[in-house]
């Protein structure tokens, strides 16, 4: 997502390490890697260090949020929410369908066009990658090891109650009672996904395999 803030630190480079590692040991061709957890737990900050440490490596590694496949926009999110009750916060408000399109494109080596929000602007862009040219794909998300055809998924296990900090700090939304209801529910949501986890980040940020 275009403005979005990264506040990363020795530990996600860490972590990131030993994921490429466990990456590496046991690559396939066209390997797709999924990282979830809560809000401001490390998502895109620990994507972010492996696509850089995969590069340091020799692998091309595209990196994709899956932010950017949310059936509404930025701005439009709240009012939706609210009008379809906190229930409907979940799975269900991403586009599977083109997020797995875009997967596909990158198994086959294809152009293919992504949607790309500008936080800014709350416009969505239109990002075209050349996937010939990618070893690998990133995907990182709330729901983003819920993905299929997945080869390794990594869930960071820490609550929202413990990345107040970090969410105060990027300043994304608003932190007021209906963001924390928000919260709680993507939390259910999340941690419904938990076991389908290869490996996980633990609160102190060590990665184990599940």
């Amino acid at each position: 997502m275009l403005g979005d803030v990264l506040l990363i630190e020795e530990k996600h480079k860490q972590a990131a390490a030993r994921i490429a590692d466990y990456v590496l040991a046991d690559r396939q061709p066209g390997t797709i890697i999924a990282i979830s957890g809560e809000s401001g737990s490390g998502k895109s900050e620990l994507a972010h260090c492996l696509g850089r440490v995969l590069k340091d490596k020799g692998f091309a590694a595209k990196l994709v949020h899956s932010d950017n496949y949310y059936l509404t926009l930025p701005k439009d999110r709240n009012d939706w929410r609210k009008a379809h009750g906190p229930e409907a916060i979940g799975l269900n408000e991403y586009d599977w369908d083109r997020i797995q399109q875009t997967l596909e494109d990158f198994r086959r080596g294809r152009t293919a066009q992504m949607p790309c929000i500008d936080l800014i602007t709350d416009q969505v862009d239109t990002l075209t990658t050349d996937f010939s040219q990618m070893d690998m794909l990133v995907l990182d998300g709330l729901y983003a090891i819920a993905a299929k055809n997945v080869h390794f998924r990594v869930f960071i296990d820490l609550t929202y109650h413990e990345t107040k900090k970090a969410q105060l700090v990027r300043g994304k939304e608003k932190v007021d009672d209906w963001r924390m209801t928000v919260l709680e529910h993507e939390h259910r949501a999340v941690a419904s996904i938990k076991n389908k986890a290869d490996f996980i980040v633990t609160s102190s940020y060590e990665v184990t395999p599940a």
